[in-house]
């Protein structure tokens, strides 16, 4: 098959072409239509492996990807410390998407032209592409759907709708985004089973005392991110995985602020499904994917029905296409599929432990920042966390803070973050969020102390 040509030459009228547009790597090699042998799973680079870029990790060499950095806001260089709520993309996963549409456009696995093969290619690389990034057994473990909140309803609708009746329990912990609460409470009434939250300890992390204690023969499924989007708390998932395991519990995690600041092995692991955004990884939106266990997915009857996602339709009967297909009804988000495998490409180039203990050392240094600064509270501070910040500030409104801090350039959330029993833990309704990137720099956490210093001299006066 000829492998398409990615340099952007061609331009739209009256339009310069974009400068050094090259694209390499965007055809991913050996990959099957549907019912033909899958590819094999390519592992994640590691720090020391070719893949990866030569020398240490640098927040400066991350940095120089990412075009919306240069950009001011206000007259003052753009501080994004908004990532729990998307990330940045870099000019790679940019390029791929204008790099795809202009050369190798198509709908997938059903076109018997060039530009459909090539994009099936593409398409069924980006699976392969995730299933190596997750350490799942085979590209046939991964759907894509939407995003995390899309993979948790598929679950709940699937999963959910075929295995849970009355009397049965969905244990939820409290740190949970409504994306992995509301699905459950949907399909439990739906079900007449229960919702059972999983209380906090006031540090913020999961009172593993209780969830023991919680845990019962009638527990269907636990539901528990790996990385909380308010407290940055990182339960020990695979500790409580294989407990939920003993009473044959299936577990689900939400991977949607874990995947972008640490390795993640699903097998090791051992959880029943495992589900992430691609906003949130320097990705497209719109595009996410769910892992699940072979046995388990091949069990679930498919939730949306459509094309694709069929074998033979007649009026009497329906046959459905194998897993993952059958739960992919429609055409997919192809590009997104795309531009999550550069993105992939992208994070793992740098080395993931030593991304991973940059942001560690980052967070360090934030906390100590933020400890200066007159009447804030940092709430959670649980052992094991990622680089998220939420606080509170004295005599000030979480919205008026992040209006104020925008200002001065400096992007940050304020608000519910969609985990409304997490800060309700707290006794809080809202707050004010700072969530940290590999593309972030002390020097920009000391701006953002700088200007929170600031706002408490001038509310003093």
């Amino acid at each position: 098959m000829t492998t398409p040509d990615m340099s952007w030459g061609a331009h739209a009228p009256g339009m310069a072409p974009m400068p050094g547009w090259q694209v390499p790597g965007l055809q991913a090699p050996g990959v099957q239509a549907p019912g033909m042998t899958p590819p094999s799973v390519p592992r994640q680079p590691t720090a020391g492996s070719a893949a990866t870029r030569s020398g240490a990790f640098t927040p400066e060499a991350a940095r120089q990807d990412i075009p919306v950095l240069q950009r001011p806001v206000n007259g003052r260089p753009v501080v994004w410390l908004d990532n729990g709520a998307t990330t940045q993309k870099p000019r790679q996963v940019i390029e791929t998407l204008a790099a795809y549409y202009a050369t190798a456009n198509s709908n997938i696995h059903r076109g018997a032209h060039t530009l459909a093969r090539e994009a099936t290619e593409m398409y069924e690389g980006g699976r392969a592409a995730v299933a190596g990034f997750l350490g799942a057994p085979s590209p046939d473990t991964i759907v894509f759907t939407r995003g995390t909140t899309e993979a948790v309803n598929l679950v709940a609708q699937s999963w959910g709708r075929a295995n849970l009746g009355p009397g049965d329990e969905i244990l939820v912990s409290t740190l949970e985004h409504h994306s992995n609460i509301v699905p459950w409470q949907m399909i439990a009434k739906e079900r007449r089973a229960r919702v059972v939250p999983i209380p906090l300890l006031p540090d913020g992390s999961i009172d593993q005392d209780a969830y023991a204690d919680l845990l019962s023969f009638r527990t269907q499924l636990v539901a528990i991110s790996h990385a909380s989007n308010v407290l940055g708390t990182v339960p020990p998932v695979k500790e409580m995985t294989a407990l939920a395991h003993r009473y044959n519990a299936k577990v689900l995690v939400d991977g949607a602020q874990a995947v972008a600041h640490f390795p993640v092995d699903v097998q090791d692991l051992d959880s029943d499904f495992y589900v992430f955004s691609g906003h949130k990884l320097y990705a497209p939106t719109g595009i996410g994917a769910m892992y699940g266990k072979p046995e388990v997915l091949a069990a679930m009857p498919p939730w949306q029905g459509g094309g694709n996602m069929i074998d033979q339709v007649e009026f009497g009967r329906v046959t459905y296409a194998p897993v993952p297909h059958c739960f992919e009804a429609g055409t997919g988000h192809i590009s997104g599929v795309v531009g999550l495998k550069a993105a992939i490409d992208w994070l793992t180039s740098f080395g993931r432990e030593a991304v991973a203990a940059y942001e560690t050392a980052l967070l360090g240094h934030a906390q100590q920042a933020l400890a200066a600064v007159p009447g804030l509270t940092v709430l959670g501070s649980a052992a094991e966390k990622i680089a998220v910040l939420t606080f509170t500030l004295a005599g000030q409104d979480p919205m008026t803070v992040a209006r104020r801090l925008d200002q001065d350039g400096i992007a940050v959330r304020a608000g519910h973050h969609c985990a409304q029993p997490s800060l309700r833990h707290y006794g809080l309704e809202a707050a004010t969020r700072a969530s940290l990137a590999l593309y972030n720099t002390a020097e920009e956490v000391d701006q953002l102390a700088a200007a929170l210093t600031q706002m408490q001299a001038q509310a003093a006066v």
